[in-house]
């Protein structure tokens, strides 16, 4: 067997990782007279770390995160409690996590951190601005596939539901959200920020029992975090106007 069908063949078994590297591995035991187990040990080495890329890629398109992560603005936030939560140890423990605070103040930065780190760590992880999940479970009832989409929203270790209180929601929204809540109350760990005191969230949702029920299981076990009160847009709007204003 040449080289073109060995690439061939480890490209049929899919060890494209060792594929991609298989002349430089090979000029590379020629070189420096490398053993045999060594050349393998190398090449098995590629193919893993070129899985797990690939693992982490598809992983962080499933999450679907929309910002970049910025975190020195507001200095008294509880740091301790963020670098506690970017282990995820709450994830395997199946705890839940909301953020509140004002527009601008970094909850949806943070919560797709944590995200980033969760995945980093091997688990699954879906965010959605919380309109857009209402969004897509509106749909999901219209085609009949609302079982099979809350079914797999319910398995998913980290499901983060952003944004909660930016946008007018639909009417079902309170009870959509209990639903969800539910089934992955004590079962996987949901983390939801909202610009909105827990106390406004009956009037928000129009459903003040389904919104008691929510939040006496998201809040069960749950780590809470109070981001402010500093808005990094109004600091980056006024910062803009103070330069131009000196031109």
């Amino acid at each position: 067997m040449n080289l073109v069908e060995l690439d061939r063949a480890l490209r049929q078994l899919r060890l494209s990782g060792m594929a991609a590297v298989l002349d430089t591995r090979l000029r590379q035991a020629q070189t420096e007279k490398m053993a045999p187990l060594d050349l393998v040990s190398a090449l098995v080495t590629d193919e893993l770390r070129r899985r797990q890329d690939r693992l982490l890629e598809r992983r962080h398109k499933l999450a679907r995160f929309r910002d970049p992560f910025y975190f020195d603005f507001n200095k008294k936030m509880n740091r301790a409690l963020v670098y506690e939560l970017a282990t995820a140890r709450f994830i395997a423990r199946r705890a839940d996590v909301l953020f509140r605070g004002p527009p601008g103040t970094g909850k949806s930065h943070l919560a797709q951190a944590i995200g980033r780190a969760a995945i980093l760590q091997g688990y699954r992880v879906v965010y959605r601005e919380a309109h857009t999940l209402l969004e897509e479970l509106a749909d999901a009832t219209l085609d009949g596939t609302r079982k099979a989409y809350l079914a797999d929203l319910a398995t998913v270790p980290l499901l983060i539901i952003d944004d909660l209180g930016m946008r007018k929601l639909p009417h079902t929204a309170a009870e959509d959200l209990l639903e969800l809540v539910m089934r992955r109350y004590e079962r996987a760990s949901t983390l939801l920020t909202s610009n909105r005191p827990v106390d406004d969230w009956g009037k928000l949702l129009s459903d003040t029992a389904a919104v008691t029920a929510l939040l006496d299981r998201l809040l069960h076990h749950a780590h809470v975090l109070k981001c402010g009160p500093r808005s990094w847009r109004t600091k980056v709007q006024t910062d803009l106007r103070t330069e131009g204003s000196t031109k």
